[in-house]
Formats: C-alpha cells, sequence, structure tokens
C-alpha cells in the first residue's frame, strides 16, 4: 500500500507518551495522520509544538483520560514510560506508578477499539522479573483481541549509526489485515560523519582536571593514550560509565539525563550536542535547527532526544503494518 493510499484512506493515530514526536514523525513519514497527541512533561510537549505546531489538542495524562473524549482513530502508538523497566533504573515494574500506564492504554484500546498498536519500551523490559512482566503485557494485550507480535530491534539497522536496541510490540484485531505482519528487515547504516555535522564551539579541553581524573581513575590509568585517540576523526568516546569506552562508526545509545557522549573532530574533542542527538534519531535537519533557534538548553535538548522514538525505526515498522491493511 502506498502512501497515496493510506492517505486517501486517511489512516489516523494518535501519539501517547508522545514525548517530542519522534513517534509521530514516523508514522506521518509512513503516509499516516496525525489526530492528536498525550504528553504530560510540558518541556517535551513545548517542543512538540515548536516541530508540529499548536493545531492539534494535547490529551494530557493518559492516565486520566476518558476514551469517550478521544476521537475515532486507527492506530495506538506509545513509547510507554521506560525508567520503571531499563537496567539503568531501578527496575521496579509494575511497582512503580509508571509501570501502570500499559493498563492505561489497555483501557483505551479496548474502549475506542482501535484496529492496530505499536508500543515500544526498552530492551530490559524482556528480560524484567524473568520474563513474567513481558508476559504479562502481552497476555493483556492478546485478551483484548489483538494478535500480537514483537521484537527487539537496533536503531543502528534502520540507517541511524546509533546502537539503540529496543522491544517493539505491534498488535492488530484479528480479520485486519491482508497477509501476516513481520517486522521490517534491516537496511544499510548511514556514515556518523553525516550527523555529526554541529558548529558550533562545545569542545572539551583534554587538559580539563576533571576530565584527566576521569582518564586516571582506576578503570582508566594507562589504557589510552589521549594524542592516538585524537588522531581519529569521528571517535566516539562514551565518558558516562566510570571506564571510557570508545566506539568507531557508532554512537552509543542517546539516553534521557545521562550525558557525557564526546567525539573527535579536526584534532579536538567535541561534545554531542542536542542538535546532533536529534539527527541521531532521525529528525531531519530541518526539525533540528529549529530547535537550535528556539534556544532551547543543550542538556534539555539531549534528554528529549534520548527519550525519544527513532524516527526511522517507527517509520519501517508502520510502513510494514500498513501494507498488511485490508
Amino acid at each position: 500500500m502506498e502512501s497515496s493510499d493510506l492517505e486517501k484512506k486517511c489512516i489516523k493515530f494518535v501519539d501517547f507518551c508522545a514525548g517530542i514526536g519522534g513517534g509521530r514523525l514516523g508514522m506521518l513519514e509512513a503516509g499516516l495522520s496525525s489526530a492528536g497527541f498525550s504528553e504530560i512533561d510540558m518541556k517535551a510537549s513545548d517542543t512538540y509544538r515548536l516541530f508540529y505546531g499548536d493545531s492539534e489538542c494535547n490529551y494530557g495524562d493518559l492516565m486520566e483520560i476518558n476514551p469517550d473524549n478521544l476521537p475515532d482513530f486507527d492506530v495506538l502508538i506509545a513509547g510507554f514510560p521506560c525508567q520503571t523497566f531499563s537496567i539503568v533504573g531501578k527496575r521496579e515494574g509494575f511497582e512503580d506508578y509508571r509501570g501502570q500506564v500499559i493498563y492505561g492504554l489497555c483501557k483505551i484500546l479496548k474502549k475506542k477499539k482501535v484496529p492496530y498498536f505499536i508500543l515500544e519500551n526498552v530492551k530490559g523490559l524482556v528480560n524484567h522479573d524473568k520474563g513474567r512482566t513481558f508476559k504479562k503485557i502481552i497476555n493483556e494485550l492478546s485478551a483484548l483481541g489483538y494478535c500480537v507480535k514483537s521484537t527487539v530491534l537496533d536503531s543502528s539497522d534502520f540507517g541511524v549509526p546509533q546502537m539503540r536496541e529496543r522491544v517493539y510490540i505491534v498488535g492488530y484485531l484479528k480479520d485486519n489485515l491482508k497477509e501476516d505482519f513481520n517486522f521490517p528487515a534491516a537496511v544499510p547504516m548511514k556514515s556518523l560523519k553525516n550527523y555529526l555535522i554541529d558548529e558550533s564551539d562545545a569542545c572539551l579541553d583534554v587538559n580539563d582536571k576533571t576530565f584527566q581524573k576521569y582518564l586516571n581513575n582506576k578503570y582508566n590509568k594507562g589504557k589510552f593514550d589521549i594524542n592516538e585517540i585524537l588522531k581519529q576523526d569521528y571517535l566516539v568516546l562514551d565518558t558516562r560509565q566510570s571506564d571510557l569506552r570508545l566506539y568507531k562508526d557508532k554512537c552509543p545509545t542517546l539516553r534521557t539525563g545521562r550525558h557525557g557522549i564526546l567525539y573527535v573532530k579536526d584534532g579536538k574533542l567535541k561534545k554531542l550536542s542536542g542538535f546532533e542527538a536529534l539527527l541521531l534519531q532521525g529528525f531531519p535537519l530541518e526539525l533540528a535547527r529549529k530547535a537550535k533557534m528556539a534556544k532551547i538548553a543543550n542538556n534539555r535538548l539531549l534528554s528529549q532526544a534520548g527519550n525519544a522514538m527513532t524516527v526511522n525505526v517507527i517509520q519501517a515498522i508502520a510502513k510494514k503494518l500498513m501494507e498488511c491493511c485490508k
């Protein structure tokens, strides 16, 4: 089914736990139309509005939404809160209020009889509580009458040079597909140099006392020659751990609240910017420039990008799903 066919059919989606709209953009790129979004973080909502305008309704906290107040729509997409399942967090699962959001989504799916859904979460959800949490989620969705499929995909397999493994859950009501759905195949990854293009002078002095102390801690001492590192353009340095990690062709996973990615360019150590983080999540240059012109604080933009869904992956999944629609 081509995009023009989708537009004629006007397949609509609502973007829940929308963040700054990585999922939305992927859906739009696959030819679907937006019918609104739901986001409780007002700073993220501000960026969403900056990117996509003020015309649509933000339905707010999905746990408080009356489904009767939502328009009819065809696809529910949600990157529901991952902190409660992430290995970076406390992994409290359903004990954390954020872990209950899946039930709010189920309530909407049931009441609105939404034909299709696409959900995204951290890879850690799959093995949380020895797999019982994931099994419970799949069972809840299946009990609503959905055929449910899931897999772990890496963003670096969909064009962007970012190592980002996420679990994707796709569901569709029985008899709504003309053929069986399978997750999309990988595509070639583009060069990192196409994404690390921010010309701002956000460099790190290699003689900085904090950086030198980091290089000489018990994990790193004697392992790295900074002069050799500075000879390798587009070598990525991840300083978010106690031990320094180096990456040649890809960027490590962008995460909310965990910054500290550097890279080498022209013999200097540059700090990854929020502008570049957006590009690594598949946002187009036009939107990255909008964020820069709006002077959104760099750390905020890094966090918002780290919390987003990768545009390319959602676009590929949505396109594949819509090709199977009746």
